[in-house]
């Protein structure tokens, strides 16, 4: 299966401020990446690179097969972004912008553009510098998908978007999905990542520091240990692990032993209950971070 998008040892600099460091990464088609780290760590400037918006200092990145570079707008048209503010026009009205981007496609565009207006309940009669934040990222998301791109990259998509939109918005990227489109969501509202995407990297200082399916990463992390006993001191030795919380009889560990390792080191010492749960992404974000 041929990689929709494949970024090698990409590194970008400010001057002496890094931007990215060192990131690779593949996006399979028709999967949903998330791509997650604090603010600062690295996940604009990646994006940036990959339109076309910043030169990067070192490194490569593939769409297809094919290095994207400013000289191919082909198969640029194949790409949806989002950027994480949408600035347009100001005084054009939003029927205006839609209809001067749709010029810019061959292809029929009208179909996709009246759905995505009527699911995002979009008044097309309105301003553009008329329009409150969460109506400005409504035209984005628009102007991303109208031309049913093959690569679509979103950055801190939902800023601005109350709940009720939020679900539909992620409605819309599941269908998406369904029809095969690859996803880059780029956000740091861990809940979304959690509930739409199929593999998720953490960058932190410019670099990947781990990637892996949602699943994987849950289940082969840690787990919440929670443990109530009267000899909390001697069983925090014993394991060695990080707390989370604790009180005099009851402690939560952060915990990374498989089941046989820690049965033998718990077997010495009077347990009144022990429950084991899985860790939460937001956790996990913080065991990275932290």
């Amino acid at each position: 299966m041929e990689n929709i998008l494949e970024i090698k040892h990409l590194k970008k600099y400010y001057g002496n401020i890094v931007g990215v460091e060192d990131v690779t990464l593949t996006l399979k088609p028709g999967e949903i990446y998330g791509f997650i780290g604090p603010n600062g760590a690295g996940k604009s400037t990646t994006i940036r690179t990959i339109m076309g918006l910043i030169n990067k200092n070192e490194g490569k990145i593939f769409f297809n097969g094919e290095e994207l570079n400013i000289d191919n707008p082909k198969v640029k048209a194949e790409i949806g972004y989002l950027p994480s503010e949408v600035n347009l026009y100001g005084n054009m009205i939003v029927k205006e912008i839609f209809n001067y981007h749709e010029s810019f496609y061959k292809k029929d565009t009208h179909k996709k553009r009246t759905k995505l207006v009527k699911l995002l309940k979009i008044d097309e009669t309105k301003r553009v510098e008329d329009l409150s934040l969460g109506n400005l990222k409504k035209i984005g998301i628009v102007l991303a998908l109208m031309h049913s791109p093959k690569l679509l990259i979103l950055d801190e998509p939902t800023s601005g978007l109350d709940p009720i939109m939020q679900k539909v918005f992620h409605d819309i990227l599941k269908a998406e999905k369904e029809l095969g489109t690859t996803i880059l969501y780029s956000s740091h509202v861990l809940s979304e990542v959690s509930n739409l995407c199929d593999r998720i990297g953490f960058i932190k200082d410019g670099v990947i520091i781990k990637e892996d399916e949602l699943v994987n990463i849950k289940n082969n992390n840690y787990t919440y240990l929670k443990i109530k006993s009267n000899g909390i001191s001697e069983i925090k030795k014993e394991l060695n692990l990080k707390v989370k919380e604790e009180s005099e009889t009851d402690v939560v560990f952060f915990n990374d032993l498989d089941a046989n390792t820690l049965l033998k080191k718990l077997s010495k010492y009077d347990i009144e209950k022990l429950l084991i749960e899985e860790v939460s992404l937001e956790d996990l974000f913080d065991k990275y971070y932290r």
